[in-house]
C-alpha cells in the first residue's frame, strides 16, 4: 500500500490541473493520476502521421480565464498564444465568401458586400454579446447556490451579480430574459438577415450539444460562451503547439507549485469507508489512501462506474443515470500535401490569411438544423456542420515545410447509431467529411497524405469521455448552472464525503476555461477549512 495522500485526483485533463495548481498553492501537495501516457485529457497534441502534428480533439476553445493563466503564469511555463486577425471565415456554395476579421468594424466592412443593414447590425450585436457577457462572466466564477438554502455568501454574491443586471438597464433586462429560452436561429434573426451570416453565429449555440439552431435553448448556450468571449463567430485563437502546450504549461505550473503527477496510472475503483472517500485502487491493484479524492472524469463515469453506486442514495443514482451525456461530435484530423484552394476565395488576393483563422462549413440556418435531423434518428449527417483550423499556417512547427495540417470538429455523428457500429462506420464518415468539404475546396481529396478519424465512441474509449460528449454531459437549461450535475449537487460535491468533482460535468462546464476546476478548488479548500 502507498503512502496516505491528502488529495488525490482522478485524471490530468485542463481542469484538473487547474484544481492541482490552486490546492498544491496552499501546501496540499495533491498526487494527480492519469491513466494516459500524457497529461491533458481531450486537449492534447499527438503525432497521427510522421511529422504531422496537430491538437487531436478541441482544436479551438476557452479562452482560460485570463484570472487562471495570470495565476498559474502560463507564459512563463511556455504557453505562446497564436491568433489570426481573421476570426472565422464561411464559404458558400455559391461561391461567395464570408470572411470575419477579429475587429468588428473590418468584419462589418466585410458583412457590406452581402448586406449593408447586417453590416450595421452586426456591430450592435456584438455590443450587446460584450455587455451581456461581462454581467454572465460573473457567474462563471460563482459556486452555484443550493436553491432551498442559499448561505449568506451565496445570497451576497447573486446580489452583486444582480446590481450589475439591473445596471443594463430595463429594456435590455427583458431582452436578455427572453433571449435564454430562445432558439439560438430567432436569436440570431432578431439582428441579422443574410442566412450564411445567420449560421455563422448560431452554430455557437450548438457546438457540442444535441440541439439544432431551431432546438429551444440554444441561445443559451451561446450566451455562456459568451461569457468568456463576447465576438459573434467565437474564438479563433490557439497555443502555438496545438492544445497540448497549454495543458503542458498547466502541468508545469501544477508541478512547481507542489503537485505530482503520475501517468500511466489508471484508477479502477474508488475507495470509500464509513461512508467517505478513503483513496482509491489502480488497475493492477495498488491502493493509495487519501483523505480527499477529486475527479476530473465526468459525472456519470465517477459516480457510476469508479464508485460503487451502493454508496450513493437511490434517487441520486437513478437521476444520474438520466443525466444526458451522449455526444454527437466526431474529429478528423488531415495531413496535407499543400493548401487547398478554396472556390470562395478564388478572387480574394490573400486566401491564405482568410484561413488562417477558423473555418466553417455551415451555409444556412436550414443546412444546420437538417445536419441535426439525421442524428436525431441514429444517422451521421450526410451533410454535416464543419468547424476547421489549419493551424500549421501560423505554426510551422507541426508538419513539414510546405506541408499542412487540417483539423475539422464534426457534427452531427451520435454516439449510437441505428444500423451498425462505429467500427464499421468510421470509413464512411471520414468520406463523409471530405466529400462535404470538398464541395468548397475541390482539390483537397488530392492533397490528402494521411487521415486520422475519431468518432464518438473512440471519444469515450481513448480519453474517457463517457458517450463520446466532450462536455461531460450535455450544455442544456436543465443540465446548467445549479443543475450540474443535478439540482442539489452543483457545488462540486457528491454525496460521499471528501469526494469532488472538478471536470466539465460541473458548473461552467464549457470550453476550456478552466472555471470548473477554480471553481472546485475554492470549494475543497473551504471543506478543508
Amino acid at each position: 500500500m502507498a503512502a496516505a495522500r491528502e488529495i488525490v485526483i482522478l485524471g490530468a485533463g485542463h481542469n484538473a490541473l487547474v484544481a492541482a495548481f490552486y490546492l498544491a498553492q496552499k501546501g496540499l501537495k495533491p498526487l494527480v493520476l492519469e491513466r494516459r501516457a500524457m497529461a491533458g485529457g481531450a486537449a492534447v497534441t499527438e503525432e497521427f502521421h510522421p511529422g504531422f502534428r496537430c491538437s487531436t480533439v478541441a482544436h479551438a476553445g476557452g479562452p482560460p480565464l485570463p484570472s487562471i493563466v495570470r495565476d498559474m503564469q502560463l507564459s512563463k511555463h511556455g504557453l505562446e498564444t497564436l491568433e489570426s486577425p481573421v476570426r472565422l471565415f464561411a464559404p458558400s456554395l455559391d461561391g461567395r465568401a464570408l470572411v470575419l476579421m477579429t475587429d468588428p468594424i473590418a468584419a462589418s466592412k466585410q458583412i457590406e458586400q452581402f448586406s449593408k443593414k447586417d453590416a450595421g447590425k452586426y456591430v450592435e450585436l456584438h455590443k450587446a454579446l460584450k455587455r451581456t457577457g461581462a454581467i454572465l462572466s460573473e457567474l462563471l466564477t460563482l459556486t452555484p447556490p443550493v436553491i432551498e438554502k442559499p448561505s449568506n455568501e451565496d445570497l451576497w454574491k447573486l446580489f452583486k451579480v444582480g446590481r450589475k443586471f439591473r445596471g443594463l438597464g430595463k429594456k435590455e433586462m427583458m431582452r436578455v430574459l427572453r433571449w435564454g429560452p430562445m432558439a439560438v436561429a430567432d436569436f440570431v434573426a432578431e439582428f441579422l438577415e443574410t442566412d450564411l451570416l445567420r449560421a455563422a453565429v448560431a452554430a455557437r449555440g450548438i457546438y457540442g450539444a444535441a440541439m439544432g439552431p431551431w432546438s429551444a435553448g440554444s441561445t443559451a448556450l451561446l450566451l455562456l460562451r459568451a461569457a468568456s468571449d463576447p465576438y459573434p463567430v467565437g474564438n479563433s485563437a490557439f497555443p502555438r503547439g496545438g492544445m497540448g502546450a497549454l495543458t503542458s504549461a498547466m502541468a508545469a505550473a501544477a508541478r512547481q507549485a507542489g503537485a505530482e503527477i503520475r501517468t500511466g496510472a489508471e484508477v479502477e475503483s474508488i475507495l470509500v469507508k464509513n461512508g467517505a472517500a478513503a483513496g482509491v485502487v489502480l488497475r493492477g491493484g495498488e491502493e493509495i489512501p487519501a483523505k480527499r479524492v477529486v475527479s476530473g472524469a465526468d459525472p456519470q463515469r465517477t459516480l457510476l462506474g469508479l464508485l460503487d453506486p451502493v454508496h450513493l442514495p437511490p434517487s441520486f443514482a437513478v437521476k444520474l443515470q438520466h443525466y444526458r451525456s451522449n455526444g454527437t461530435a466526431a474529429k478528423l484530423n488531415l495531413a496535407l500535401d499543400g493548401l487547398p484552394a478554396f472556390t470562395a476565395l478564388r478572387n480574394v488576393s490573400d486566401g491564405n490569411a482568410a484561413l488562417a483563422g477558423r473555418i466553417q462549413i455551415g451555409p444556412g440556418i436550414d443546412y444546420l438544423e437538417r445536419a441535426f435531423d439525421d442524428s436525431k434518428y441514429g444517422d451521421f449527417s450526410r451533410a454535416p456542420y464543419l468547424d476547421i483550423s489549419i493551424p500549421s499556417i501560423l505554426d510551422n512547427s507541426l508538419a513539414p515545410a510546405g506541408k499542412h495540417v487540417m483539423s475539422i470538429y464534426m457534427q452531427f455523428a451520435p454516439y449510437r447509431l441505428r444500423q451498425g457500429d462505429w467500427t464499421q462506420q468510421r470509413d464512411a464518415l471520414a468520406d463523409t467529411i471530405i466529400k462535404t468539404l470538398a464541395a468548397y475546396a475541390p482539390d483537397l481529396p488530392g492533397k490528402i497524405l494521411a487521415r486520422q478519424i475519431i468518432t464518438p465512441k473512440d471519444l469515450e474509449t481513448t480519453y474517457g469521455l463517457t458517450g463520446g460528449h466532450p462536455f461531460h454531459g450535455e450544455l442544456a437549461l436543465d443540465q446548467i448552472f445549479t443543475m450540474r450535475p443535478q439540482l442539489g449537487w452543483a457545488r462540486y460535491r457528491t454525496p460521499v464525503k471528501g469526494l469532488f468533482l472538478c471536470g466539465s460535468g460541473t458548473h461552467p462546464g464549457n470550453g476550456i476555461t478552466g472555471a470548473s476546476g477554480a471553481n472546485a478548488a475554492r470549494e475543497i479548500l473551504k471543506d478543508l477549512r
